[in-house]
């Protein structure tokens, strides 16, 4: 699974050309204004701890991830 960002320009997601491969099919979570949240220490902790993993490569393939969530 990959992860990027975007912008959209008259209708169009714009997106890095070198991050996605032609082709790819993608879900697009878009943020409704100035939505906030807040996270308790540990929580964000964790949250910064997920983000520097990722950041890293170290990922999980989305089949890992649902096989997972099946098994809970």
């Amino acid at each position: 699974m990959l992860i990027t960002t975007g912008t959209v320009h008259g209708g169009t997601i714009k997106v890095d050309a070198k991050s996605l491969p032609e082709g790819t099919i993608v879900t697009v979570l878009a943020s409704e204004g100035d939505e906030t949240f807040e996270l308790l220490p540990q929580e964000e902790a964790k949250l910064l701890a997920a983000i520097a993993e990722a950041e890293r490569g170290e990922t999980a393939s989305a089949s890992h991830v649902l096989e997972q969530i099946r098994r809970s």
